[in-house]
């Protein structure tokens, strides 16, 4: 039965996980990510140069993109394959967990002896452990959300580099430097499919500490034997801290929130993910960052007295408990490099970053059964002791296992994510706005769903004033009423809040073009296809523009002007057939009748039954030397 454990495992994570099968793309950066962006879209040299080139939103994650890019070539925008590869990714880890677990929870027992893996205790331990861990409802929102492909995957890399790492210490010195290489490379694959695994040389130091009990920490383990992975961690932070300032993200800045501000959003992150991990009610896709934090005001004061409770009771029980210590250690390395003192974003917490922080509470409960199963086989313990643990284990498991599966159907749809996080969350403006936005960017919304957008829109700028993503999204709701000048100081105040947002600018830009300003609007637009030309509707809007400035231009008899125009607007929008006919006319009276001929005749293909564009074509034909003015 033991042999077939680690299929167990991963059949029923992938049964629990099966309702993330059917979820869509979301308005949490898979609009962005993936249903708006082209450039990942194929495995051809262009998608893999831009793989490796670009910093998107802020991550360096060119094997994350590579996965991505594979599977739009198998089955371009369906979401279904992309969840699909989430899910398989998610199994492999916990399969692979598995095995890592029977390592380390045999360290612990005695060093890790050959024989002493064989024992069926360690077996059903680790087997635990590996469940806990993968049906943990924690686990939803990196498995659930298609963005979120670079968790599941640098996860995947970690535990492989861990696993063979700890090859590399049972195998004899000559094959040893092939398992250490082999670690390396996996290291670093997790490196590239996200740099918060940065952490893993810390993450092996504390392994030989406990339970590997490798002796007295010296320089020759902490530096030589480790060289590789701190040279490559100090890499993957150095590359973390570029991307974010190449993207254009801010980073919190010290002024914002100060020196002590930063320590209690710390013991915040410490104590929340553990806390989470033990009592994982009520999960949200944002736990959102106060405008002020005050270390003195619950919840900070709450997590920094139990941060300092529970370390101080852990240290003292050291000698007789130090999985307990070595597992709250592991989970603050873990959580470090997003904890607060380096931060960017709104968020306080987030459900992913604990994807791998958990891993060691995880090994905590497989050593606890690992415990009673051994124990009642020396007859230490009795069978109602036994039968206890084993139905608790049963109950923890099949409890997991069910909230997540709720979980999961939170995240089926952005309507059903952003409404259950304003109710786990009534103060949360992130998922006011986001609620908002979704409301207003569905095909013709109607006057009530336009009044429930701008009641969210201003229910999160009452909470956060500054929030030009807020103000943006009601300026949007002014702009499909018809309020044009109301939309317009929103998008303005949007812009001056955050100059570098693309939407602001070109929603602004937009603006303009449709109230016959093209003069105004073709800087912004210009502006904001300079920063992002995937951005939805910018081509479109850009490309009218550009025809409508170009139209003027020629009336006004300024034809170079307009010749320059059209041509731009002719490359962004080359199925309008009034951009050719302008195009052609312009052409025709600036003297270059040759050159007019096949936009007229485009015109013509793309509008057959315009009597105008026909007769244009033949007058052109047989009189090139006479045109008609376009003033």
């Amino acid at each position: 039965m033991r042999r077939f454990l680690p299929a167990f495992i991963g059949v029923l994570s992938f049964v629990v996980f099966i309702p993330a099968l059917s979820g869509e793309f979301l308005t949490w950066d898979d609009d962005i990510n993936l249903v708006s962006n082209t450039f990942y879209r194929g495995l051809g040299l262009s998608q893999i140069s831009w793989a490796f080139s670009n910093v998107r939103m802020g991550h360096y994650i060119p094997l994350t993109w590579l996965g991505l890019s594979a599977n739009y070539a198998a089955g371009g925008m369906n979401p279904w394959g992309y969840h699909l590869v989430n899910v398989i990714l998610h199994v492999a880890n916990a399969v692979t967990f598995y095995f890592v677990a029977r390592r380390l929870l045999a360290a612990a027992g005695d060093g890790g002896r050959q024989d002493r893996r064989a024992d069926p205790a360690l077996a059903w331990g680790a087997g635990v452990a590996a469940l806990v861990f993968a049906l943990h409802p924690l686990r939803v929102e990196s498995v659930a959300w298609i963005t979120e492909r670079r968790d599941v995957q640098s996860g995947f890399f970690y535990l492989l580099a861990i696993l063979t790492h700890l090859r590399s210490l049972e195998a004899g010195e000559r094959a040893a430097w092939r398992w250490r290489a082999g670690s390396l490379l996996l290291f670093a694959g997790g490196l590239l499919s996200k740099a918060s695994v940065m952490v893993l040389p810390a993450v092996l130091v504390l392994l030989d500490v406990y339970p590997l009990r490798r002796g007295a920490l010296s320089w020759r383990r902490l530096v030589v034997e480790k060289a590789g992975y701190w040279v490559l961690a100090a890499a993957g932070a150095g590359g973390a801290l570029i991307a974010l300032r190449l993207s254009g993200l801010q980073i919190t800045s010290y002024g914002a929130y100060g020196p002590e501000a930063r320590a209690a959003m710390m013991a915040y992150s410490f104590w929340f993910y553990p806390a989470t991990w033990v009592w994982p009610v009520r999960l949200s896709p944002m736990y959102e960052l106060p405008a002020r934090v005050d270390p003195l005001a619950e919840p900070f004061l709450g997590a920094t007295l139990g941060l300092v409770v529970v370390t101080a009771l852990l240290v003292l029980f050291r000698r007789r408990w130090p999985a307990g210590l070595a597992a709250w250690l592991y989970s603050a390395l873990l959580i470090l490099p997003i904890s607060g003192a380096v931060h960017a974003g709104f968020q306080l917490a987030h459900d992913r970053y604990s994807y791998l922080s958990g891993l060691g509470f995880a090994l905590v409960a497989g050593g606890a059964i690992a415990w009673v199963l051994a124990a009642a086989g020396a007859r230490r313990v009795g069978r109602p002791v036994l039968a206890a643990g084993l139905g608790v284990a049963t109950l923890v498991i099949g409890a997991l296992a069910v909230q997540s599966w709720q979980q999961l159907r939170i995240w089926r749809d952005s309507d059903t994510l952003w409404r259950w996080s304003l109710e786990a969350d009534p103060r949360c403006s992130v998922c006011a706005n986001n609620l908002a936005a979704l409301i207003v960017n569905r095909p013709a919304p109607r006057p009530a769903q336009l009044a429930e957008a701008e009641s969210l829109a201003r229910r999160a700028l009452a909470q956060r004033p500054t929030y030009d993503s807020a103000h943006n999204t009601l300026g949007v709701v002014f702009a499909q009423r018809g309020e044009h000048g109301a939309a317009e100081s929103e998008f303005r105040q949007a812009i001056q809040l955050a100059p570098n947002r693309v939407a602001s600018i070109a929603n602004l830009g937009a603006l303009y073009a449709r109230t016959g300003r093209p003069a105004e609007a073709l800087p912004l637009l210009r502006r904001a296809w300079a920063m992002e030309p995937g951005y939805p509707g910018l081509r479109t809007s850009l490309g009218f523009t550009l025809r409508d400035a170009g139209i003027t231009q020629a009336r006004a008899g300024h034809l170079p002007e307009a010749i320059g125009l059209l041509q731009e607007a002719e490359k962004e929008i080359p199925e309008d057939a009034d951009v050719h006919r302008n195009l052609g006319l312009a052409l025709w009276e600036h003297g270059r009748s040759a050159a007019a001929v096949p936009y007229l005749e485009r015109a013509v293909a793309l509008r057959p039954d315009d009597e105008t564009g026909r007769r244009l074509l033949a007058r052109l034909r047989a009189d090139p030397a006479h045109p008609p003015s376009l003033r």
